[in-house]
């Protein structure tokens, strides 16, 4: 099958990036079509991609600061003409829906969520933390960006959404049917430690909306060891907030970072996300999670079981579950077990039969009309 893939940007490596690869891996003579590609933020394999960026990857200073350029996104990837391919498929949080496909091609779009920046704008700004002025003169720039997400999503064909929690914010928003396929989390690369060492870990971008800042005052109040990989536009916050029993150690190697995973007492995960990945690496490591009970997580995490929830985004529920919490009671076999059944052979399994699923009514619509 000919297929072309497509996604929003490329230009920082996290969640979206790996769906981007292991999609890749099912479909590596495919080319990907996106807004703009930066090759020295993301890994050196992505260079023997066939990779067409937009236009918009030529305007000065667009990869390090992309949200400035918003207004454009609609026309870069109306820019982009997708003829000749059986399948079309994108992985977007926005924009790259909105690629121009011919009428006979399918489009299938594997929708991370719909933009929170178009449909959730109350609560995207308070997550980023928006000054004032950026709150009171951003709305009269999305208003116009939100009728055309609409229209880009009417022209898709099928939309896959990676949680329940998007499948609804696709049905509340566009107003479509969804199948949930739940992202590849790769089981296979982690594995529990026999040593368990004596901290509590976060792991990712450090922004705003993750809710850190939780997880560091948290730790503060209750002098506990906190272990924190990543980095971010909020680091430097974060660092000022941070007490004594609190370390930062940047950018880890995959090594290093599938070591913190094996002995931490427990992954934190203070934020709402659509899904997170993490949580369920830390459960392939034999590691238990405490989650905020919100979002993905309330589809990956089992209490009791696979790790425990807090029911406020504050620190004193944060703390109040921590203190709570007894790592000894989880088994690193059942941990590791649940994380499997979200692995890489699974998505892909499910990702293939529904394009087989998908390509078979085309094929049968199109021989019935010949």
């Amino acid at each position: 099958m000919n297929v072309a893939i497509v996604c929003s940007w490329l230009n920082q490596y996290g969640g979206a990036e790996r769906v981007l690869e292991v999609v890749h891996e099912m479909y590596p003579e495919a080319p990907v079509y996106t807004s703009m590609y930066w090759p020295e933020a993301l890994p050196e394999r992505y260079r023997t991609w066939d990779i067409r960026p937009s236009f918009l990857d030529r305007l000065p200073l667009i990869k390090r600061h992309h949200q400035p350029f918003l207004p454009l996104y609609p026309w870069g990837f109306e820019s982009l003409r997708l003829e000749g391919y059986d399948l079309v498929l994108s992985i977007t949080s926005a924009f790259a829906h909105g690629v121009h496909v011919p009428p006979a091609t399918p489009h299938i779009c594997y929708c991370l969520t719909p933009a929170r920046f178009l449909w959730d704008y109350d609560a995207y700004a308070r997550r980023e933390q928006m000054g004032r002025a950026a709150r009171t003169l951003l709305p009269i720039v999305l208003k116009p960006l939100r009728a055309w997400d609409a229209r880009a999503a009417a022209g898709v064909d099928h939309f896959v959404a990676i949680s329940e929690a998007v499948q609804a914010r696709i049905a509340r928003h566009y107003g479509r049917p969804s199948r949930v396929i739940f992202p590849p989390v790769d089981a296979a690369a982690f594995s529990p430690s026999d040593e368990v060492d004596d901290y509590y870990l976060i792991l990712g971008r450090l922004v705003p909306y993750r809710r850190i800042d939780l997880a560091i005052s948290a730790c503060n109040r209750l002098r506990l060891p906190l272990v924190i990989a990543g980095d971010g536009r909020d680091r430097a916050a974060l660092e000022r907030l941070a007490g004594p029993t609190v370390r930062f150690l940047g950018r880890v190697s995959d090594a290093e970072r599938k070591r913190l995973l094996a002995r931490c007492r427990a992954f934190l995960w203070p934020g709402e996300e659509d899904f997170g990945i993490a949580p369920l690496e830390a459960n392939a490591s034999g590691r238990p999670v405490i989650a905020y009970a919100g979002g993905g997580a309330l589809e990956t995490v089992v209490e009791g079981q696979t790790g425990a929830f807090f029911h406020e985004q504050t620190v004193e529920a944060l703390a109040e579950a921590i203190r709570n919490f007894d790592p000894a009671r989880y088994d690193p076999t059942a941990l590791r077990r649940h994380a499997e059944a979200f692995d890489v052979p699974h998505f892909k399994a499910e990702l293939a039969r529904f394009v087989d699923e998908v390509a078979g009514k085309t094929g049968n619509h199109q021989a019935h009309e010949g």
